[in-house]
């Protein structure tokens, strides 16, 4: 019988060299399509989270003033500085101190737009601005109620008496009547901001607890919201302070005398974003009024402002102030200008960075820069009816 060969140790070696070649470009190509679709993905996950944030942010400096009469200033307690960037268990700007409002001749005021310049953390050696924004809520119609203080520190909202108590307060839809005060998706809850008009004057104040109900004398229900002293965000204060706890009991409000844009009373949202570095990575946080702040997107490393002001007293611009009214040396231009002189607001940088993928991912990042018309502070209609 003729002997069967087999290989050769020669050919087996050069079989196997072949073999780990081929093999390792397969490896080498699977790994580059791996890294390539983690690349893809996460490109398109950062600008899905940059456009869902700077959407938001840029939302809601558009609205900046909404709701408010054109130039409001509405003057604050003083005793103790009223805050925001707080909620009902601490401070988020400032230390813990708060960031308290603008004052002018001793008195703070509350504009539709504050400026933070530099008030913000430092994150990578980067000094990083915040910016609040205020605007009226305009899907709780709570301009249809009456008000009334019925103890100290307790407003009560009812129906306004007359045969057609909620005409010309609904807008323009089905609604044949308001939410009510204490909803469970809308209504009124520790926390929120309140402008009313009592006693002739207007107040901004803090809901401190619960609503309760009760029904008057035509068989209405009505809503008692308290409004304590010792508040989160100091605005109801002791009598000398100047807040809704130095008006005595019985001062009503009248809607015609509102400051919500001749309508009050209503509710006020106070919108801060600041970046929050006590995690990593950073992130870009929202806080309405006096609630808990919400993430609005992770990886922002660095947040930056300027602002466009017209001086209509001498008919000139002061543009590009990233402190107006301080007096800084890039900011003399806006020397003795208010925040509801502000005509737009200029987005710097918002940067976001994307996670770090090993020694060799390294970053991918986006920047927005953009300008946000600050239409709602100083727009006035001059024109005829």
């Amino acid at each position: 019988m003729k002997r069967a060969k087999g290989f050769s140790l020669l050919e087996m070696i050069i079989a196997m060299a072949l073999g780990t070649i081929v093999l390792g470009a397969a490896v080498h190509i699977y790994s580059q399509g791996v890294a390539a679709t983690w690349t893809v993905s996460q490109r398109a996950e950062l600008q899905q989270d940059f456009r869902a944030a700077s959407n938001m942010l840029t939302r809601d400096i558009s609205l900046a003033g909404a709701g408010l009469s054109p130039g409001t200033a509405l003057a604050l307690p003083s005793a103790t500085t009223p805050v925001y960037g707080c909620d009902q268990t601490k401070c988020y700007i400032n230390g813990t101190a708060g960031a308290p409002y603008p004052i002018k001749s001793g008195t703070p005021y509350l504009y539709g737009l504050l400026t933070g310049y530099n008030a913000g953390p430092t994150i990578s050696s980067m000094t990083s601005d915040i910016i609040t924004t205020i605007y009226t809520d305009s899907s709780f119609y709570l301009n249809c109620y009456a008000t009334a203080i019925t103890a100290r520190g307790v407003v009560t909202f009812s129906q306004p008496a007359g045969a057609t108590p909620w005409a010309g307060c609904l807008p323009n839809s089905s609604a044949t009547a308001p939410q009510a005060i204490n909803d469970s998706v809308v209504g009124l809850t520790q926390g929120d901001l309140v402008l009313m008009t009592l006693g002739g004057n207007p107040v901004v104040a803090e809901v401190t607890g619960p609503v309760t109900t009760g029904v008057d004398g035509a068989g209405n229900t009505t809503y008692s919201v308290p409004f304590a002293n010792n508040d989160a965000l100091k605005m109801n204060q002791t009598p000398t302070g100047g807040g809704l706890n130095s008006i005595a009991s019985g001062a009503s409000g009248t809607a015609s005398a509102a400051p919500c844009g001749g309508t009050g009373p209503c509710r006020l949202l106070v919108i801060t974003y600041y970046l929050d570095n006590g995690v990593s990575p950073p992130r870009l946080m929202r806080q309405v009024s006096g609630h808990t702040p919400q993430p609005v997107a992770e990886n922002v490393a660095y947040m930056k402002f300027s602002y466009d002001l017209y001086n209509a007293s001498t008919n000139t611009p002061a543009v590009n102030q990233p402190n107006p009214g301080s007096g800084d040396t890039n900011d003399t231009a806006s020397n003795g200008l208010i925040p509801n002189q502000i005509t737009k607001v200029n987005i710097l940088h918002m940067a976001m960075d994307s996670t770090v993928k090993g020694a060799r991912g390294g970053y991918q990042g986006a920047d927005l820069e953009t300008s946000v018309s600050a239409r709602n502070l100083t727009y006035t209609n001059t024109y005829a009816n």
